[in-house]
């Protein structure tokens, strides 16, 4: 079943109005017809089983059949703070992490960042990294799709993460998978989570001086692992531990 986003306004008692660019998705790329089921979701969350009634120019009507109760979003929210990686590593991060349940990306111009994003450029690279997460939404059902911030220094980026209840820093040093054993038995449902996560040339010692005191320096085992691997490999755990308390 095909899933879409819509504005609280475009939600009626009774019918779902779905306008710009999914109209022609829902017509020229997809093919539906009148008749068809759709799941559809709108910004603050709510969740609808639709069946398509209208095709028109320029919206799609689609009468509302239920909604849903359950959301497929997790019962805490995880920030990810992700230092730059060069490439495509980042487009990887994000489709990935959405499917993993994450709130939101904050994208860090750390010290050793490969990348250094131009400021002329950073607008579209944004836009361009927002419609790889609602694609991943998409897909992968959510409830909401995840924002992408604009980018933020590490100064301002561990700020913004010390406003979470939980603060998470996986870090080659750590010593043994203890660190990150105690920190998911910590979290409790409702819970906010910051993960901050390092680039291809690692956190300055200087970085890691800002963080020690109010983050906890956690082990993600015995191996190295690359930027694209470290927070999808925590993110795994943290749903893992979210969905487990949903489940008890």
């Amino acid at each position: 079943m095909q899933q879409f986003f819509v504005e609280d306004t475009q939600v009626g008692r009774e019918f779902i109005t779905i306008t710009g660019a999914d109209v022609n998705h829902i017509k020229h790329a997809l093919r539906m017809k009148t008749g068809e089921k759709i799941r559809v979701s709108s910004k603050s969350g709510a969740d609808y089983f639709c069946v398509i009634t209208e095709l028109a120019e320029h919206f799609v009507q689609a009468d509302i059949l239920k909604e849903e109760a359950a959301s497929t979003e997790l019962s805490g929210k995880i920030y990810l703070f992700q230092g730059i990686p060069k490439g495509t590593r980042m487009e990887f991060v994000i489709e990935k992490a959405v499917e993993l349940g994450v709130y939101e990306i904050i994208p860090v111009d750390m010290k050793y960042c490969v990348v250094k994003l131009d400021k002329k450029k950073e607008a579209a690279r944004i836009s361009r990294w927002q419609k790889l997460a609602e694609a991943a939404a998409k897909q992968s059902k959510r409830s909401r799709i995840p924002n992408i911030h604009s980018v933020l220094s590490f100064q301002e980026a561990f700020a913004y993460a010390s406003q979470c209840d939980i603060c998470l820093l996986p870090y080659e040093n750590a010593k043994g998978m203890q660190t990150a054993k105690e920190a998911l038995q910590s979290i409790k449902k409702g819970n906010s989570i910051s993960v901050m996560i390092g680039p291809e040339g690692g956190f300055s010692e200087e970085e890691i001086s800002i963080a020690k005191d109010s983050m906890q320096m956690i082990s993600l085992g015995r191996r190295i692992l690359r930027t694209d691997t470290a927070g999808i490999a925590i993110l795994s755990m943290l749903m893992l531990k979210f969905e487990m308390e949903e489940d008890a």
